[in-house]
């Protein structure tokens, strides 16, 4: 018998929907000393789709990250985006994908009643000027001490 899962995510996040443009971008060279590049190793972004631009909404936004509700793109893609934010202004953000939703899903909410998940991925921000993370943070938390 299942039982309603804890949310187990630890930044606070605010359902939204803001359309914005997805473009995969890759990683810029590294130059290595010989030395060092014979040890060196890092997590290689996924080179499909670089230069492609994808229409998207943000769906689900916290200091940490945001989901996308768009054509899913391979994981460990690298993207550059930018969305507007309420009291802010653009905000102009890096991102890799960690995971995805291949196709739209239903399950079932907390109630019983059927809950619509649509496709698309979940982004951890590489980099979002810090201004931006801040009015993040205090719009998220405005929204979690709002009365239900």
């Amino acid at each position: 018998m299942s039982s309603p899962r804890r949310e187990q995510r630890r930044a606070l996040r605010i359902a939204v929907h803001i359309p914005t443009l997805i473009e995969p971008v890759g990683q810029p060279a590294l130059r290595l000393h010989d030395d060092l590049a014979a040890v060196y190793e890092r997590v290689a972004a996924s080179t499909d789709r670089i230069g492609d631009t994808l229409p998207g909404v943000v769906r689900d936004l916290s200091t940490n990250g945001a989901f996308i509700a768009c054509e899913p793109l391979p994981l460990l893609s690298r993207v550059a985006f930018t969305f507007p934010l309420d009291g802010f202004g653009q905000v102009e953000a890096i991102a890799w994908t960690l995971w995805r939703r291949r196709e739209d899903c239903t399950i079932p909410g907390p109630d019983g009643t059927p809950v619509d998940l649509p496709r698309g991925f979940g982004v951890l921000f590489e980099a979002i000027p810090l201004d931006a993370r801040m009015a993040i943070h205090e719009l998220v938390s405005r929204a979690a001490r709002a009365p239900a």
